[in-house]
């Protein structure tokens, strides 16, 4: 930290490391038009946050300029400025109200869901003492609802007249961003005056969608934002920094179901199932708790898998044995599908990486944001132990599928059929006879429970929302730290 003095008014801190003070000096204007003061900083205060990258003619961005350490948006006097720090210079320029040519994406005015139940009840407090000063100070108008019980967010956004916004913002673990994705989603189809029973084809969103970390899980905010930090979020949603992201849809054979990124059947969704009838257990304890109990009851769930892969899309090294369990099947307009039966610990669809505390690289590593497919993991029954030692190497750099038990397939349709078997046991030379479930399983969307019926329909969606928020790919060389079995 400097104690030089500064020939203005200190800027105002909001939910920020320790601003830099200006040395003597400090307040003159560069050929640019930025004013300049040369600074030195710790390299434990550069860690808390790097900061996004230059826009496109931003200053910092020519060269000849410095890589930015640290960047945030500060009022200097009674302006609004984007403060950069490099390793001998602090340069701040006033942030204009009105968007310039360089952030076409820049919001003006938002929608904000607040859950008040997230991250240990503390999600209002997260968005009214970290993020709001900040929407604040960069001349964003905000309409803030907190919500009052499970899907509230979802009726509002039936009816709410979103023209009057240039994004909508959710704060909340994954559940309540999850719930929001799908009530933007639904209002474009009936805008578009689509049938919500039936969704083939589905339009966009309207509005780019922004996730503010403050859950017990935050899948989306991990993927998006690198680390689970509130600032890194809000700064992305401020600059206007948009990724089109692909989504799926949900369906029985009989009516359209919801939007979701990611799911999970078997195993996942037993765990969640669990793990909801005790709400009244601390997030963390009720996690774990719903994970030993379904371990030390686990077992598999047989069904028949039938997938419409991509071209050139089997993955890993066991092509060749996983071709012998398959058999072709041909659906009506004469696209080949792939069908598995057997029995399966668990069953992930997923259309992107979803990286999350419990697994740094992701639970679909391969899968990226908007290409279009999704990854189809399926863990085939085996013991306790090997199965335990499946989920550990999540936690690791180690290749969580390198089990022969574990396939992966890259997907652009899936249809999962439960199937149960009645008659006597084989053991005591008695027919089976195999038929398909009429009951509801549970599945996992999300991090949100849903029933299922007898049989689930699973497409993907090319880009059909915007999120605020990095590319993947810059989020590669992130590093973040867990602790899971």
């Amino acid at each position: 930290m400097l104690g030089a003095q500064s020939p203005f008014r200190r800027p105002r801190r909001e939910a920020w490391p320790e601003p830099v003070e200006e040395p003597p000096g400090a307040g003159l204007e560069d050929a640019s038009g930025q004013e300049t003061a040369t600074a030195t900083t710790s390299s434990s205060s550069m860690a808390q946050l790097r900061g996004a990258a230059p826009p496109d003619g931003d200053p910092g961005s020519q060269s000849g300029q410095e890589e930015p350490l640290l960047r945030g948006i500060f009022q200097i006097g009674k302006r609004s400025c984007d403060v950069v720090l490099s390793a001998r210079q602090l340069r701040w320029s006033p942030i204009e109200p009105e968007s310039r040519g360089g952030f076409p994406n820049r919001p003006k005015s938002l929608k904000v869901f607040v859950n008040p139940n997230s991250h240990k009840r503390e999600a209002t407090h997260v968005y009214y003492e970290q993020v709001a000063p900040l929407f604040k100070l960069a001349d964003i108008k905000t309409d803030v609802t907190v919500t009052e019980y499970e899907g509230h967010a979802l009726s509002l956004l039936q009816e709410c007249d979103l023209h009057t916004f240039d994004g909508v913002v959710c704060i909340g673990g994954d559940g309540s961003t999850s719930e929001v994705a799908h009530g933007l989603l639904l209002r474009a189809q009936l805008d578009a005056g689509r049938d919500t029973d039936y969704i083939l084809s589905p339009v966009r969103a309207p509005l780019p969608l922004g996730i503010i970390p403050a859950g017990s899980t935050n899948v989306l905010a991990y993927t998006l934002h690198g680390i689970k930090h509130v600032v890194t979020a809000t700064l992305h949603i401020i600059m206007g920094h948009i990724q089109p992201v692909d989504i799926c849809t949900f369906s029985s054979p009989s009516k359209f179901l919801r939007f979701g990124f990611s799911a999970m059947f078997g195993f996942g969704a037993r765990t969640l199932a669990l793990a909801e009838k005790h709400r009244w257990m601390p997030s963390n304890q009720r996690r774990d708790f719903a994970v030993i109990r379904t371990l030390a009851s686990l077992k598999p769930e047989e069904c028949e898998l039938s997938f419409l892969p991509l071209k050139n899309s089997l993955q890993d090294s066991q092509e060749t044995v996983r071709k012998k369990k398959e058999r072709p099947k041909k659906s009506d307009n004469k696209v080949q599908w792939h069908t598995i039966q057997g029995h399966f610990l668990n069953v992930s669809i997923m259309a992107i990486p979803c990286l999350c505390s419990m697994a740094p690289r992701g639970l679909a590593p391969n899968t990226r944001l908007n290409n279009g497919s999704m990854a189809l993991i399926v863990v085939r029954n085996t013991s306790r132990t090997e199965f335990i030692k499946h989920l550990k190497r999540y936690a690791s750099v180690k290749n969580q599928f390198n089990f022969p038990f574990v396939e992966t397939y890259a997907v652009q349709e899936v249809k999962v059929q439960p199937r149960n078997k009645i008659g006597y046991d084989t053991e005591e030379n008695v027919y089976l006879q195999a038929t398909f479930t009429e009951g509801n399983y549970p599945w996992n969307i999300d991090g949100d429970l849903m029933e299922g019926a007898s049989e689930v329909h699973v497409r993907v969606h090319r880009q059909l929302i915007n999120l605020y928020g990095g590319s993947i790919d810059e989020l590669d060389d992130s590093k973040v730290m867990c602790s899971c079995l």
